[in-house]
């Protein structure tokens, strides 16, 4: 630990010392709207500590990887897709992300989603669907209906 264990908010959910980056190389994989801010990592422990913010009606990438991952919802609503599953979140709910997992966050169309984000400091890199993958997700209308940007 280097300076002060402790690190302050600084107005919303910014904290003091860490700066709000884009979420990902634009270009890189569909996604609108998004934000992060790196809080806590060290290598030593493996972990690393990640605020997300999801603009009104914005998403994050349809993505899987092989890590795990935690999602503490922090800050108004939305809906995740987890494997096959679509779900209704807000402030305080947990989600859990297992390894090679599609998933995806949406933020409600009026309110941002702000959430917590767990995962190791040595993870792979994201995985992208193609178009088999897609097929096979958009077979169940709920689904369908979540990756269309339909609210429930």
């Amino acid at each position: 630990m280097q300076g002060t264990p402790v690190r302050k908010a600084s107005g919303g959910f910014h904290w003091e010392g860490v700066d709000t980056l884009s979420y990902k190389d634009e270009g890189s994989a569909p996604f609108r709207d998004v934000t992060r801010q790196v809080l806590f990592e060290e290598a030593a422990d493996g972990a690393q500590w990640r605020y997300f913010e999801v603009a009104p009606g914005g998403w994050s990438t349809l993505e899987r990887h092989e890590h795990t991952h935690a999602v503490m919802v922090l800050r108004g609503r939305g809906r995740c897709l987890v494997g096959e599953g679509v779900y209704d979140i807000s402030e305080r709910d947990l989600v859990e992300v297992p390894p090679m997992t599609w998933h995806q966050f949406r933020a409600a169309p009026d309110a941002p989603l702000g959430f917590l984000c767990l995962v190791s400091s040595e993870r792979d890199r994201p995985r992208l669907p193609d178009a088999a993958a897609l097929a096979q997700l958009r077979r169940l209308p709920q689904v369908a209906a979540f990756l269309d940007g339909e609210t429930a």
